[in-house]
Protein backbone atom coordinates (compact mmCIF):
# COMPACT_ATOMS: atom_id res chain seq x y z
CA UNK A 1 0.00 0.00 0.00
CA UNK A 2 1.31 3.35 -0.93
CA UNK A 3 0.03 6.30 1.23
CA UNK A 4 0.19 10.00 0.62
CA UNK A 5 0.25 11.20 4.18
CA UNK A 6 -0.14 14.93 3.90
CA UNK A 7 -0.24 17.75 1.45
CA UNK A 8 1.02 21.25 2.07
CA UNK A 9 -1.54 23.86 3.11
CA UNK A 10 -0.92 25.75 -0.09
CA UNK A 11 -2.07 22.78 -2.18
CA UNK A 12 -5.38 23.30 -3.84
CA UNK A 13 -8.16 20.82 -4.32
CA UNK A 14 -7.18 20.33 -7.95
CA UNK A 15 -3.66 19.41 -6.91
CA UNK A 16 -5.03 16.79 -4.55
CA UNK A 17 -7.07 15.24 -7.35
CA UNK A 18 -4.09 15.34 -9.71
CA UNK A 19 -1.85 13.56 -7.19
CA UNK A 20 -4.49 10.96 -6.57
CA UNK A 21 -4.86 10.39 -10.34
CA UNK A 22 -1.08 9.90 -10.67
CA UNK A 23 -1.19 7.02 -8.24
CA UNK A 24 -4.30 5.42 -9.69
CA UNK A 25 -2.24 2.57 -11.18
CA UNK A 26 -1.38 1.24 -7.68
CA UNK A 27 -3.53 -1.42 -6.05
CA UNK A 28 -4.78 0.83 -3.29
CA UNK A 29 -4.20 4.56 -2.80
CA UNK A 30 -5.37 6.75 0.13
CA UNK A 31 -5.10 10.44 -0.28
CA UNK A 32 -5.34 12.79 2.67
CA UNK A 33 -5.06 16.50 3.12
CA UNK A 34 -5.85 19.30 5.45
CA UNK A 35 -9.31 19.54 6.76
CA UNK A 36 -9.50 23.19 5.86
CA UNK A 37 -8.64 22.67 2.20
CA UNK A 38 -11.49 24.23 0.27
CA UNK A 39 -12.32 23.19 -3.25
CA UNK A 40 -12.09 25.88 -5.83
CA UNK A 41 -15.80 25.65 -6.63
CA UNK A 42 -16.68 26.63 -3.01
CA UNK A 43 -18.25 23.26 -2.03
CA UNK A 44 -18.81 22.55 1.65
CA UNK A 45 -17.00 20.06 3.87
CA UNK A 46 -19.09 17.26 2.42
CA UNK A 47 -16.78 17.21 -0.62
CA UNK A 48 -13.51 17.42 1.29
CA UNK A 49 -11.20 14.53 1.83
CA UNK A 50 -11.10 13.19 5.31
CA UNK A 51 -7.80 12.68 7.09
CA UNK A 52 -6.61 9.15 7.39
CA UNK A 53 -6.83 7.78 10.90
CA UNK A 54 -3.77 6.65 12.76
CA UNK A 55 -2.38 3.27 11.60
CA UNK A 56 -3.40 0.14 13.55
CA UNK A 57 -0.85 -1.57 15.77
CA UNK A 58 0.96 -4.52 14.12
CA UNK A 59 -0.56 -7.99 14.44
CA UNK A 60 1.05 -10.69 16.51
CA UNK A 61 2.46 -13.78 14.69
CA UNK A 62 -0.49 -15.90 15.88
CA UNK A 63 -3.03 -13.34 14.64
CA UNK A 64 -1.21 -13.04 11.31
CA UNK A 65 -1.24 -16.81 10.86
CA UNK A 66 -4.96 -17.00 11.60
CA UNK A 67 -5.82 -14.30 9.11
CA UNK A 68 -3.60 -15.68 6.28
CA UNK A 69 -5.82 -17.15 3.54
CA UNK A 70 -5.46 -20.87 2.77
CA UNK A 71 -3.79 -21.40 -0.60
CA UNK A 72 -5.30 -24.00 -2.84
CA UNK A 73 -3.16 -26.61 -4.57
CA UNK A 74 -1.66 -25.22 -7.76
CA UNK A 75 -3.47 -26.22 -10.90
CA UNK A 76 -1.11 -27.64 -13.55
CA UNK A 77 -1.00 -25.48 -16.64
CA UNK A 78 -2.97 -26.53 -19.62
CA UNK A 79 -0.75 -27.17 -22.70
CA UNK A 80 -0.99 -24.31 -25.10
CA UNK A 81 -2.70 -22.02 -22.59
CA UNK A 82 -1.62 -18.43 -22.16
CA UNK A 83 0.75 -17.21 -19.48
CA UNK A 84 -0.55 -16.93 -15.88
CA UNK A 85 1.64 -16.13 -12.90
CA UNK A 86 1.59 -19.05 -10.47
CA UNK A 87 -0.34 -18.35 -7.28
CA UNK A 88 -2.05 -15.23 -8.63
CA UNK A 89 -4.53 -16.80 -11.01
CA UNK A 90 -3.52 -14.63 -13.88
CA UNK A 91 -4.70 -11.16 -14.62
CA UNK A 92 -8.45 -11.37 -14.62
CA UNK A 93 -8.80 -7.70 -15.39
CA UNK A 94 -6.96 -8.09 -18.68
CA UNK A 95 -8.67 -10.91 -20.56
CA UNK A 96 -6.50 -10.40 -23.68
CA UNK A 97 -3.26 -10.88 -21.76
CA UNK A 98 -3.61 -14.65 -21.41
CA UNK A 99 -3.60 -15.12 -25.17
CA UNK A 100 -0.77 -12.69 -25.79
CA UNK A 101 1.94 -15.38 -25.44
CA UNK A 102 -0.15 -18.31 -26.61
CA UNK A 103 1.37 -20.33 -29.46
CA UNK A 104 -0.32 -19.55 -32.80
CA UNK A 105 -2.59 -22.28 -34.09
CA UNK A 106 -0.62 -22.78 -37.34
CA UNK A 107 2.65 -23.33 -35.43
CA UNK A 108 1.37 -26.10 -33.19
CA UNK A 109 2.75 -29.63 -33.98
CA UNK A 110 5.03 -28.46 -36.84
CA UNK A 111 8.01 -30.78 -37.46
CA UNK A 112 11.39 -29.70 -38.85
CA UNK A 113 11.62 -29.90 -42.65
CA UNK A 114 15.38 -30.47 -43.08
CA UNK A 115 15.18 -34.32 -42.85
CA UNK A 116 12.81 -34.31 -45.82
CA UNK A 117 15.15 -32.04 -47.75
CA UNK A 118 18.09 -34.40 -47.12
CA UNK A 119 16.01 -37.44 -48.10
CA UNK A 120 14.84 -35.80 -51.30
CA UNK A 121 18.41 -34.80 -52.22
CA UNK A 122 19.59 -38.40 -51.66
CA UNK A 123 16.83 -39.83 -53.84
CA UNK A 124 17.63 -37.37 -56.63
CA UNK A 125 21.34 -38.21 -56.38
CA UNK A 126 20.69 -41.95 -56.68
CA UNK A 127 18.36 -41.38 -59.60
CA UNK A 128 21.00 -39.28 -61.37
CA UNK A 129 23.64 -41.97 -60.88
CA UNK A 130 21.29 -44.66 -62.18
CA UNK A 131 20.52 -42.62 -65.27
CA UNK A 132 24.23 -42.03 -65.86
CA UNK A 133 24.99 -45.75 -65.68
CA UNK A 134 22.09 -46.47 -68.02
CA UNK A 135 23.26 -43.97 -70.64
CA UNK A 136 26.87 -45.18 -70.45
CA UNK A 137 25.74 -48.78 -70.94
CA UNK A 138 23.55 -47.72 -73.85
CA UNK A 139 26.42 -45.87 -75.52
CA UNK A 140 28.73 -48.86 -75.09
CA UNK A 141 26.11 -51.19 -76.52
CA UNK A 142 25.47 -48.97 -79.53
CA UNK A 143 29.17 -48.40 -80.18
CA UNK A 144 30.61 -51.85 -79.55
CA UNK A 145 27.72 -54.27 -79.52
CA UNK A 146 26.92 -56.42 -76.52
CA UNK A 147 30.48 -57.20 -75.50
CA UNK A 148 30.61 -56.94 -71.68
CA UNK A 149 34.41 -56.90 -71.54
CA UNK A 150 34.89 -53.51 -73.18
CA UNK A 151 36.47 -50.92 -70.95
CA UNK A 152 35.19 -47.36 -70.72
CA UNK A 153 38.27 -46.22 -72.62
CA UNK A 154 37.31 -48.63 -75.38
CA UNK A 155 34.08 -46.91 -76.38
CA UNK A 156 34.62 -45.70 -79.95
CA UNK A 157 31.17 -44.12 -80.60
CA UNK A 158 30.81 -45.88 -83.94
CA UNK A 159 34.46 -45.70 -84.99
CA UNK A 160 36.12 -48.84 -86.31
CA UNK A 161 38.65 -50.32 -83.92
CA UNK A 162 41.51 -52.77 -83.59
CA UNK A 163 41.28 -55.25 -80.71
CA UNK A 164 44.51 -56.10 -78.87
CA UNK A 165 44.93 -59.33 -76.89
CA UNK A 166 47.99 -59.84 -74.71
CA UNK A 167 49.71 -63.24 -74.47
CA UNK A 168 52.60 -63.13 -72.05
CA UNK A 169 54.39 -65.50 -69.70
CA UNK A 170 54.15 -69.27 -69.71
CA UNK A 171 50.98 -70.38 -71.48
CA UNK A 172 48.69 -72.44 -69.28
CA UNK A 173 45.16 -73.78 -69.50
CA UNK A 174 43.92 -70.65 -67.74
CA UNK A 175 45.43 -68.48 -70.46
CA UNK A 176 43.81 -70.66 -73.09
CA UNK A 177 40.36 -70.08 -71.63
CA UNK A 178 40.88 -66.31 -71.43
CA UNK A 179 42.39 -65.82 -74.88
CA UNK A 180 39.83 -68.01 -76.64
CA UNK A 181 36.98 -66.13 -74.99
CA UNK A 182 38.39 -62.79 -76.10
CA UNK A 183 38.93 -64.07 -79.63
CA UNK A 184 35.31 -65.24 -79.77
CA UNK A 185 33.91 -61.93 -78.52
CA UNK A 186 36.04 -59.70 -80.72
CA UNK A 187 35.47 -61.96 -83.71
CA UNK A 188 31.69 -61.51 -83.42
CA UNK A 189 31.85 -57.75 -82.84
CA UNK A 190 31.11 -55.77 -85.99
CA UNK A 191 33.02 -52.71 -84.76
CA UNK A 192 36.26 -54.68 -84.48
CA UNK A 193 37.92 -54.80 -87.88
CA UNK A 194 41.04 -56.75 -86.93
CA UNK A 195 42.63 -58.49 -83.94
CA UNK A 196 46.25 -57.98 -82.88
CA UNK A 197 47.94 -60.58 -80.66
CA UNK A 198 50.63 -58.88 -78.58
CA UNK A 199 52.99 -61.77 -77.71
CA UNK A 200 55.79 -61.94 -75.18
CA UNK A 201 56.02 -65.60 -74.14
CA UNK A 202 58.45 -68.55 -74.27
CA UNK A 203 55.57 -70.95 -74.87
CA UNK A 204 53.94 -73.35 -72.46
CA UNK A 205 51.76 -76.42 -72.40
CA UNK A 206 51.53 -78.31 -75.66
CA UNK A 207 47.76 -78.73 -75.63
CA UNK A 208 47.14 -75.19 -74.33
CA UNK A 209 49.21 -73.62 -77.13
CA UNK A 210 47.60 -75.81 -79.76
CA UNK A 211 44.10 -74.89 -78.61
CA UNK A 212 44.74 -71.17 -79.04
CA UNK A 213 46.24 -71.81 -82.47
CA UNK A 214 43.10 -73.66 -83.56
CA UNK A 215 40.87 -70.84 -82.29
CA UNK A 216 42.89 -68.26 -84.24
CA UNK A 217 42.46 -70.28 -87.40
CA UNK A 218 38.72 -70.67 -86.81
CA UNK A 219 38.19 -66.92 -86.28
CA UNK A 220 40.03 -66.17 -89.51
CA UNK A 221 37.99 -68.64 -91.51
CA UNK A 222 34.53 -67.93 -90.07
CA UNK A 223 34.61 -64.18 -89.53
CA UNK A 224 37.07 -63.28 -92.30
CA UNK A 225 38.83 -60.90 -89.96
CA UNK A 226 42.52 -60.35 -89.94
CA UNK A 227 44.46 -61.68 -86.96
CA UNK A 228 48.02 -60.32 -86.71
CA UNK A 229 50.82 -61.27 -84.28
CA UNK A 230 53.32 -58.79 -82.85
CA UNK A 231 56.26 -60.35 -80.98
CA UNK A 232 57.76 -58.08 -78.35
CA UNK A 233 60.77 -59.80 -76.77
CA UNK A 234 60.11 -63.54 -77.03
CA UNK A 235 57.79 -65.50 -79.25
CA UNK A 236 59.19 -69.00 -78.98
CA UNK A 237 57.90 -72.56 -79.12
CA UNK A 238 54.21 -72.57 -78.09
CA UNK A 239 53.99 -68.77 -78.49
CA UNK A 240 55.38 -69.09 -82.01
CA UNK A 241 52.93 -71.94 -82.57
CA UNK A 242 50.09 -69.45 -81.91
CA UNK A 243 51.71 -66.70 -84.00
CA UNK A 244 52.06 -69.02 -87.00
CA UNK A 245 48.27 -69.21 -87.24
CA UNK A 246 47.96 -65.43 -87.82
CA UNK A 247 47.80 -63.60 -91.15
CA UNK A 248 51.09 -61.80 -90.49
CA UNK A 249 53.89 -61.91 -87.90
CA UNK A 250 55.83 -58.82 -86.81
CA UNK A 251 58.92 -59.01 -84.62
CA UNK A 252 61.64 -56.59 -83.55
CA UNK A 253 65.07 -57.22 -85.06
CA UNK A 254 66.30 -58.32 -81.61
CA UNK A 255 63.21 -60.36 -80.73
CA UNK A 256 63.63 -64.12 -80.24
CA UNK A 257 61.38 -66.42 -82.31
CA UNK A 258 61.32 -70.06 -83.31
CA UNK A 259 62.15 -72.98 -81.01
CA UNK A 260 59.89 -75.37 -82.88
CA UNK A 261 60.04 -78.56 -80.87
CA UNK A 262 58.57 -80.59 -78.00
CA UNK A 263 59.94 -81.32 -74.55
CA UNK A 264 58.80 -83.76 -71.91
CA UNK A 265 60.05 -83.62 -68.34
CA UNK A 266 59.42 -84.68 -64.77
CA UNK A 267 61.43 -85.12 -61.58
CA UNK A 268 62.74 -88.55 -60.52
CA UNK A 269 63.16 -88.66 -56.75
CA UNK A 270 63.85 -92.37 -56.35
CA UNK A 271 67.25 -91.76 -54.79
CA UNK A 272 65.67 -89.40 -52.28
CA UNK A 273 63.21 -92.06 -51.17
CA UNK A 274 65.99 -94.59 -50.89
CA UNK A 275 67.99 -92.20 -48.71
CA UNK A 276 64.95 -91.66 -46.51
CA UNK A 277 64.38 -95.44 -46.40
CA UNK A 278 60.93 -95.09 -47.98
CA UNK A 279 59.72 -97.79 -50.34
CA UNK A 280 56.90 -96.89 -52.78
CA UNK A 281 54.29 -99.54 -53.56
CA UNK A 282 52.52 -99.60 -56.96
CA UNK A 283 49.89 -102.03 -58.20
CA UNK A 284 48.96 -101.76 -61.89
CA UNK A 285 47.75 -103.78 -64.85
CA UNK A 286 49.42 -103.11 -68.16
CA UNK A 287 53.06 -102.98 -69.07
CA UNK A 288 53.07 -99.20 -69.54
CA UNK A 289 50.44 -98.23 -66.99
CA UNK A 290 53.00 -96.89 -64.52
CA UNK A 291 55.39 -95.62 -67.16
CA UNK A 292 57.10 -92.48 -65.98
CA UNK A 293 56.97 -93.50 -62.32
CA UNK A 294 59.21 -90.87 -60.66
CA UNK A 295 60.37 -93.30 -57.98
CA UNK A 296 62.39 -95.50 -60.31
CA UNK A 297 64.40 -95.30 -63.53
CA UNK A 298 62.62 -95.77 -66.88
CA UNK A 299 62.86 -99.02 -68.71
CA UNK A 300 63.94 -99.05 -72.42
CA UNK A 301 60.36 -99.90 -73.37
CA UNK A 302 59.02 -96.91 -71.45
CA UNK A 303 61.60 -94.60 -72.98
CA UNK A 304 60.65 -95.69 -76.48
CA UNK A 305 57.01 -95.21 -75.60
CA UNK A 306 57.48 -91.66 -74.44
CA UNK A 307 59.70 -90.83 -77.36
CA UNK A 308 56.96 -91.91 -79.73
CA UNK A 309 54.53 -89.56 -78.00
CA UNK A 310 56.97 -86.67 -78.29
CA UNK A 311 57.60 -87.41 -81.96
CA UNK A 312 53.89 -87.40 -82.68
CA UNK A 313 53.41 -84.02 -81.02
CA UNK A 314 56.44 -82.72 -82.87
CA UNK A 315 54.84 -83.75 -86.17
CA UNK A 316 51.63 -81.92 -85.27
CA UNK A 317 53.62 -78.81 -84.37
CA UNK A 318 55.53 -78.84 -87.64
CA UNK A 319 52.43 -79.45 -89.73
CA UNK A 320 50.38 -76.70 -88.09
CA UNK A 321 53.20 -74.19 -88.50
CA UNK A 322 53.55 -75.18 -92.17
CA UNK A 323 49.81 -74.62 -92.71
CA UNK A 324 49.87 -71.25 -91.02
CA UNK A 325 53.01 -70.08 -92.81
CA UNK A 326 51.90 -71.43 -96.20
CA UNK A 327 54.97 -73.66 -96.36
CA UNK A 328 55.62 -77.37 -96.68
CA UNK A 329 56.23 -79.72 -93.79
CA UNK A 330 59.67 -80.45 -95.17
CA UNK A 331 60.60 -76.78 -95.17
CA UNK A 332 59.48 -76.28 -91.57
CA UNK A 333 61.18 -79.53 -90.48
CA UNK A 334 64.48 -78.06 -91.59
CA UNK A 335 63.94 -75.19 -89.18
CA UNK A 336 62.33 -77.23 -86.40
CA UNK A 337 65.48 -78.06 -84.47
CA UNK A 338 64.35 -76.41 -81.26
CA UNK A 339 66.63 -73.45 -81.76
CA UNK A 340 65.64 -69.79 -81.81
CA UNK A 341 66.46 -66.95 -84.18
CA UNK A 342 66.44 -63.22 -83.88
CA UNK A 343 63.84 -61.25 -85.78
CA UNK A 344 66.51 -60.15 -88.20
CA UNK A 345 67.49 -63.78 -88.88
CA UNK A 346 63.92 -65.11 -88.91
CA UNK A 347 62.60 -62.90 -91.71
CA UNK A 348 64.82 -64.34 -94.48
CA UNK A 349 63.91 -67.82 -93.23
CA UNK A 350 60.22 -67.12 -93.65
CA UNK A 351 59.40 -67.43 -89.98
CA UNK A 352 58.13 -63.81 -89.77
CA UNK A 353 56.73 -61.37 -92.34
CA UNK A 354 58.16 -58.02 -91.26
CA UNK A 355 60.47 -56.43 -88.76
CA UNK A 356 58.90 -53.90 -86.48
CA UNK A 357 57.40 -53.36 -83.07
CA UNK A 358 53.89 -53.12 -81.76
CA UNK A 359 53.30 -49.65 -83.22
CA UNK A 360 54.33 -50.73 -86.70
CA UNK A 361 52.09 -53.78 -86.54
CA UNK A 362 49.15 -51.69 -85.32
CA UNK A 363 49.39 -49.02 -88.04
CA UNK A 364 49.95 -51.53 -90.84
CA UNK A 365 47.00 -53.62 -89.69
CA UNK A 366 44.74 -50.59 -89.50
CA UNK A 367 45.66 -49.51 -93.02
CA UNK A 368 45.08 -53.01 -94.37
CA UNK A 369 41.46 -52.98 -93.14
CA UNK A 370 40.72 -49.46 -94.35
CA UNK A 371 41.09 -47.50 -91.10
CA UNK A 372 42.49 -44.04 -91.77
CA UNK A 373 44.25 -41.86 -89.27
CA UNK A 374 45.00 -42.99 -85.74
CA UNK A 375 43.31 -46.35 -85.13
CA UNK A 376 41.12 -46.85 -82.10
CA UNK A 377 42.45 -49.60 -79.83
CA UNK A 378 40.18 -51.86 -77.80
CA UNK A 379 41.55 -53.98 -74.96
CA UNK A 380 39.87 -56.33 -72.48
CA UNK A 381 39.40 -54.87 -68.99
CA UNK A 382 42.50 -55.20 -66.87
CA UNK A 383 42.14 -57.53 -63.92
CA UNK A 384 42.95 -56.13 -60.48
CA UNK A 385 43.40 -59.14 -58.24
CA UNK A 386 42.70 -58.61 -54.56
CA UNK A 387 44.32 -60.12 -51.53
CA UNK A 388 42.14 -63.25 -51.64
CA UNK A 389 43.07 -64.12 -55.22
CA UNK A 390 46.73 -63.45 -54.46
CA UNK A 391 46.58 -65.93 -51.60
CA UNK A 392 44.88 -68.47 -53.83
CA UNK A 393 47.68 -68.12 -56.39
CA UNK A 394 50.42 -68.38 -53.75
CA UNK A 395 51.12 -71.97 -54.81
CA UNK A 396 52.49 -70.67 -58.07
CA UNK A 397 54.94 -68.40 -56.23
CA UNK A 398 56.05 -70.82 -53.52
CA UNK A 399 56.09 -74.35 -54.81
CA UNK A 400 55.06 -77.01 -52.36
CA UNK A 401 57.72 -79.77 -52.20
CA UNK A 402 54.93 -82.32 -51.97
CA UNK A 403 53.49 -81.07 -55.26
CA UNK A 404 56.92 -81.22 -56.88
CA UNK A 405 57.38 -84.84 -55.80
CA UNK A 406 53.95 -85.83 -57.01
CA UNK A 407 54.39 -84.12 -60.38
CA UNK A 408 53.49 -86.29 -63.38
CA UNK A 409 55.30 -86.17 -66.73
CA UNK A 410 54.37 -83.14 -68.82
CA UNK A 411 54.64 -82.28 -72.52
CA UNK A 412 55.54 -78.73 -73.43
CA UNK A 413 56.08 -76.48 -76.39
CA UNK A 414 58.46 -74.43 -74.27
CA UNK A 415 61.77 -72.68 -74.85
CA UNK A 416 63.99 -73.10 -71.79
Amino acid sequence: MRVLKKLESSSSYDNVLEKCHDFASSKFVVCCGRADAVPPDGREDSGRLKAMPEPLPPLSPQQEANQRPQQADPVPPTPGAGYAAPGYGGYAGYPGYAGMYAQPEHHRGRRPTWPWVVLLAGVLGLATMAMGVFFVSAIKTLALGTDPNMEMGSVNFGRQAIAVIDIDGVITDKDTERVNKELEEYGNNSSIKAILLHIDSPGGGAAASQEIYREVMRIREQTHKKVVASVESVGASGAYYIASGCDRIYANPASVVGSIGVIMEWTNYGDLLQWAKLKPVTISHGALKDAGDPTRPMTPQEQAYFQALVDNMYGQFVHDVAVGRHATDARITELATGQVWTGEEAQPLGLIDAQGGYRTALIDTARSVGIKGEPKVVRPPSERPGLLSALEDADGLFRDPGQMLGRSPGFYFLWK
